[in-house]
């Protein structure tokens, strides 16, 4: 039986046009005969934190790779402060990319670099700072996430928590004004799965920065999120709070909530 999607919950309130960071229109991508996304339409307001709820294999990372342009998507529009990015030169691209950090859902920390040298190599690549500032900047950033006593240590010899809040100090490293996150709180044990949501609270009450996060954790997102937007069958089945969800009568919704715990 197919189940109709409630793709929102009340009307949206009026906005001016091109004043959101982010909007996504219509997007579809598919990897072969695998359907992925099937128009997808998502927005981040300004100091917002959006989180994108579904069951493995709904295309949750996906959108995330396209949103910051790892990836391609078949058809459909992505605008990151009003300026499509379909279609960009590679120049351009980096430009806008460069206004967006990605935290990825295992810290991507490089191996062979210290906890600093990870927050400074942004930095080096993209920026002309000399070498004090930028080891300036480097370590207020990772003061800013509670790692200023690790600057010398290496990935391998820190937690997983550790290392996403490094993660989080790289990605804040060209002061981006969009932040996406691809399951921050995986693996980490409740404690830090919950200091990791202070981090995104205190990042938007700090810095009014824009955050789409993508989890399996919709009870600990409660903490940090001002919308969650379900997936369903690579199409929004519901965008609003979540007492909106929780007051949904779509069976779909329902059971998600319900197997969610």
């Amino acid at each position: 039986m197919t189940i109709a999607h409630e793709t929102t919950m009340s009307d949206p309130a009026p906005r001016s046009a091109g004043s959101e960071p982010l909007v996504v229109s219509g997007l579809h991508k598919s990897f072969g005969s695998q359907k992925v996304l099937n128009g997808v339409d998502l927005t981040a307001d300004r100091g917002q934190t959006v989180v994108v709820l579904g069951r493995s294999g709904t295309g949750k990372s996906v959108l995330l790779k396209l949103v910051v342009g790892l990836q391609q998507p078949d058809s459909g529009s992505i605008r990151i402060h009003g300026q499509e990015i379909e279609g960009l030169d590679m120049d351009r691209l980096n430009e806008i990319r460069k206004k967006i950090g990605f935290l990825f859902q295992q810290a991507a920390l490089y191996d062979s670099l210290t906890v600093e040298e990870n927050v400074e190599f942004p930095l080096k690549r993209h920026t002309t700072l000399p070498d004090s500032q930028r080891r300036e900047r480097a370590r207020a950033l990772l003061a800013s996430v509670g790692m200023e006593h690790d600057l010398d240590k290496m990935p391998s010899d820190i937690s997983g928590g550790m290392q996403k809040r490094v993660g989080l100090a790289r990605a804040l490293a060209l002061d981006p004004d969009i932040l996406l996150f691809d399951e921050p709180t995986s693996g980490l044990d409740p404690i830090t799965a919950a200091e990791i949501g202070e981090l995104i609270v205190k990042l938007r009450k700090e810095r009014n920065m824009t955050s789409v996060v993508i989890t399996h954790d919709v009870h600990g997102a409660k903490s940090f999120a001002d919308r969650f937007v379900l997936l369903r069958e690579g199409k929004v089945a519901i965008d609003g709070t979540f007492s909106q969800l929780e007051q949904s009568r779509n069976p779909f919704v329902v059971q998600f909530l319900k197997d969610a715990g």
